[in-house]
């Protein structure tokens, strides 16, 4: 058990290893309103709330972090791209580098507001497994990236504080099935394919609950 539990420590310092990194600089967030409430409203919400759970809440994001994930979408091409999407790839194909940068700024200044628990009754098993992982399994503890009330670390790992369930499970689940390979060191792939999907529906729930 000790040397399972070393193996686990060790993953999370692995994959918290590049935290201190700067983020971009900062964008016009007034020009990003503009772009939000033109191009992104019509699933995210004019101030980046979405209420739709299968889009994500990119209310009070970090700022390099949404901006790396417009530039992946936007390099998107075909089954090579590490993370292709055929809703977000249009959206994103005529913003230009500023356009980016004022988004990320935008949003990241915007209060977010909780999503939406798909299931309850699995929120006490998912509290387990981002609070201690699985050691069994070699599955760090979400929070050691995350951290313990989802505010993340910046930049690289994101605030996914009471993000809706179902966006975050559909994350998990592209994750495992390889259709997103965009994080850091391949991190969340590894995790994610020692998890079984009652742990993932679990931790998506619990999740959502963080403030």
């Amino acid at each position: 058990m000790k040397l399972i539990g070393t193996t686990v420590a060790a993953i999370a310092l692995t994959f918290s290893s590049f935290v201190f990194a700067e983020s971009p600089a900062a964008g016009d967030v007034e020009k990003g309103k503009e772009i939000a409430a033109g191009i992104c409203a019509g699933c995210h919400n004019a101030d980046g709330n979405s209420t739709i759970p299968i889009y994500p809440i990119l209310a009070g994001q970090e700022p390099g972090y949404t901006a790396k994930q417009l530039h992946d979408f936007k390099a998107a091409a075909g089954e090579t791209a590490a993370r292709d999407n055929m809703i977000m790839a249009p959206m994103v194909a005529t913003l230009s580098e500023s356009d980016i940068e004022n988004l990320a700024a935008y949003y990241s200044q915007q209060k977010p507001q909780p999503g939406i628990v798909g299931d309850a009754s699995l929120i006490e098993e998912g509290k387990r497994l981002y609070q201690g992982g699985n050691l069994e399994n070699f599955i760090p503890a979400c929070s050691s990236c995350h951290s313990p009330n989802g505010q993340g670390i910046p930049p690289h790992y994101p605030r996914i504080d009471g993000q809706h369930a179902a966006y975050t499970l559909s994350q998990l689940q592209a994750f495992r099935l390889g259709t997103r390979k965009n994080d850091t060191n391949s991190a969340m792939q590894m995790i994610v394919s020692r998890m079984s999907e009652q742990e993932m529906k679990a931790v998506s729930e619990y999740i959502t609950t963080l403030r």
